[in-house]
């Protein structure tokens, strides 16, 4: 039996095989903010060919702390990508100032255990030598919207035959009730709809190369989001998970 993942943000969704109860695993693994540049391809030393997602994580900074004394729980507030003063709001100005660093377009927050505040202060900046080549992460972004699709590209239907005698209908759902009983439509039914531009975390991504100098991650395989969108990185969750090392002690 095969249990499926469902990710919501920086929770992870472990359906129960008892029942609908689901637990929630939080995410204690670091991670920095990155922008997608592309995708290309590199070479192995046995000739062979790799597809690798070009990822930039320069200007990775520290510009808070949340404390479990004050906030209730333990994190990093970390910012990304510097920009123009004038674009800022005055609290975004506030904030930055007090932690000394530039304005930055990007902000957003790791969870992390409480003693690990004191290895990364405020104002500090994180570098891609926090990930390993050959190490496994997950990367979470926004994937490219579809806009409003039918049922056969957005559920990967059939659709219907297209011989002799066959006409009008080709592309559409088909039934989507039950008559009079239950007189409704189940909830949950695969019906045309919005399309894409959903939060999607891809797990178990393989660091094929690191060049700290840059700042350039390459990793195994296509990423969610078009170029130039933003990501997170971070090590993953699951073989963590397996060796006790997702912790927030």
């Amino acid at each position: 039996m095969t249990t499926r993942v469902a990710l919501t943000g920086h929770h992870h969704q472990l359906p129960s095989l008892r029942g609908p109860e689901t637990t929630t695993i939080m995410n204690f693994q670091l991670g920095l903010i990155a922008k997608k540049i592309g995708m290309t391809q590199i070479f192995s030393e046995d000739g062979t060919r790799v597809p690798v997602t070009v990822l930039q994580v320069t200007g990775n900074v520290v510009t808070a702390h949340r404390t479990v004394e004050r906030d209730g729980y333990a994190a990093l507030q970390v910012g990304f990508a510097e920009k123009k003063e004038s674009r800022a709001t005055k609290p975004e100005l506030g904030l930055f100032k007090k932690a000394g660093v530039t304005p930055r377009c990007e902000v957003r927050e790791f969870r992390v255990a409480p003693g690990r505040l004191n290895e990364f202060p405020v104002g500090s900046d994180l570098s891609a030598a926090i990930f390993a080549e050959g190490s496994l992460v997950d990367v979470a972004g926004t994937s490219k919207g579809k806009g409003f699709q039918g049922v056969i590209k957005r559920h990967n239907m059939e659709g219907e035959k297209n011989s002799h005698g066959q006409h009008e209908f080709f592309r559409h759902g088909g039934s989507i009730g039950c008559r009079k009983t239950p007189g409704r439509v189940h909830r949950g039914k695969r019906m045309t709809g919005h399309m894409g531009d959903e939060r999607v975390t891809a797990q178990n991504m393989k660091v094929a190369k690191i060049d700290a100098e840059s700042g350039i991650i390459l990793v195994r395989g296509p990423v969610p989001g078009a170029n130039n969108n933003y990501v997170t990185i971070r090590q993953a969750i699951k073989p963590a998970i397996r060796t006790g090392k997702n912790t927030g002690v």
